[in-house]
């Protein structure tokens, strides 16, 4: 069972995700509440997953990620968005966001983003635009960051850029023909490597190295 923490200041947004999500028979939504009561909330539900509003009134969803983010054993957060070019996107990926989804997201889409969020995998609304990913990457690599990406080996160059395209530990494996053990060990090794804090990051790091096109030439 997934155990699942919405927050949204409006209390519709909450009834319906909590609506779909428990309908889906292997989610649990164990608290749906505003931002005020979100660290709260996670802190006595201990949840796998926290989908997150990211503009409320009073604790906005960026405050609310950082408190998350600070506990001991953070829950995977993403962050939820009317809109596909909002500013605030960028941040909360920096931040440690795992991803973000439209609160426009189809019904029948929303149960299976969770589950690929609690199994680890990169999500980011179909819907994203060149903005949003533009104003996480900014400009050109840094001679640091190029520094951090010279320090993966070949295989975890190849670990990363399946990492990149969206793809499950165990779907990475089948790729590769590795055990899910040893490539949750690539994972946190290129994790340490590019000093990020989670698979956004380093997908990310990724396309803005034009590692992802580099890779397709190859391919």
């Amino acid at each position: 069972m997934i155990r699942v923490v919405v927050v949204d200041d409006e209390a519709l947004v909450r009834m319906g995700f909590s609506h779909i999500l428990d309908a889906a028979g292997d989610i649990e939504v164990v608290a749906a509440v505003d931002g005020r009561e979100a660290a709260s909330q996670v802190r006595e539900h201990q949840p796998d997953l926290v989908l997150l509003d990211i503009r409320m009134p009073g604790v906005d969803g960026l405050t609310v990620l950082a408190q998350l983010r600070a506990m001991p054993q953070p829950p995977i957060v993403a962050m939820l968005t009317t809109f596909d070019s909002d500013e605030y996107v960028a941040t909360a990926l920096r931040s440690g966001a795992n991803g973000f989804l439209l609160k426009d997201t189809e019904p029948g889409q929303l149960a299976h983003l969770v589950r690929a969020l609690a199994g680890g995998e990169v999500v980011l609304s179909s819907k994203v635009t060149k903005t949003v990913v533009d104003g996480y990457l900014g400009d050109a690599v840094d001679p640091a960051t190029a520094s951090r990406l010279a320090r993966l080996s070949d295989r975890e160059h190849e670990v990363l850029l399946l990492i990149a395209e969206g793809l499950p530990n165990a779907e990475i494996g089948s790729r590769m023909h590795l055990s899910v053990g040893t490539v949750k060990d690539h994972v946190s090794a290129i994790l340490t490597k590019l000093e990020v804090g989670n698979r956004v990051q380093a997908a990310l790091l990724a396309e803005r190295a034009g590692l992802l096109r580099s890779g397709r030439e190859k391919s």
